[in-house]
């Protein structure tokens, strides 16, 4: 099986184990005939091989990115105008996603970043809460029900051709501290290497994003291969 043949048979399967806390809700992009169809075409289009790969872990998928898309940080903009994947959803844009693109468009364009990473998150199902995006460590209880989840998936991913040396981290707060604390109790990877949220970029730091884009440039282009 090639990386993209296991990882659309990885989302196929996904639903979420547990019963959630009263008032919080699952995303299940998967369910959705439009979202399988551009995982296909984008997963078949970058991961249609063996190679081995970097694995980027973030929160959760958001409601106008992953959450519409299926594909991580990329919303239906971008997976459009960046990776040439026509599709009909509406253009909303996701400051996660445009952040991503523009970083990728410095590493070398999708094809080569894609060659060598493959983005998921720590938990690959998003939440919302009273119509609104929450993350997992915001809420005491859903960050403890989602551990076993959580280790789950990252196993089953692991077979696609993940790189257990180095991994990287979107998010060098909560999602980093639940993530290094999970790094250390099962010992998934030698190295977690900690990248600002591109979230808290665009809402705090847009004036210096070109820095930013540097900063994750350099860092990930000094991982072996």
């Amino acid at each position: 099986m090639t990386f993209a043949d296991n990882i659309l048979a990885f989302i196929s399967k996904l639903q979420f184990p547990v019963s959630l806390p009263e008032g919080i809700e699952v995303m299940t992009p998967f369910d959705n005939a439009a979202t399988i169809e551009a995982c296909n075409a984008f997963y078949r289009k970058y991961y249609n091989d063996s190679l081995q790969r970097h694995m980027i872990i973030g929160i959760n998928p958001g409601r106008f990115g992953g959450g519409v898309t299926g594909i991580p940080f990329t919303d239906p903009i971008r997976l459009q105008q960046d990776c040439g994947i026509a599709n009909d959803w509406a253009k909303k844009q996701e400051l996660s996603s445009l952040f991503i693109y523009d970083m990728i468009a410095a590493f070398g364009g999708a094809t080569a970043f894609y060659r060598q990473f493959y983005i998921t998150a720590v938990s690959p199902l998003g939440f919302t809460r009273a119509g609104k995006n929450l993350n997992y460590y915001d809420d005491k209880i859903l960050q403890r029900e989602i551990k076993p989840f959580v280790i789950d998936c990252l196993q089953k991913q692991f077979s696609f051709g993940i790189s257990r040396g180095t991994a990287f981290c979107l998010g060098d707060g909560k999602n980093f501290a639940f993530l290094s604390a999970l790094n250390k109790e099962q010992q998934f990877f030698e190295t977690i290497v900690p990248l600002p949220h591109p979230r808290f970029i665009m809402q705090y730091r847009l004036k210096t994003k070109p820095d930013y884009i540097n900063q994750y440039v350099q860092k990930l282009k000094a991982t072996n291969p």
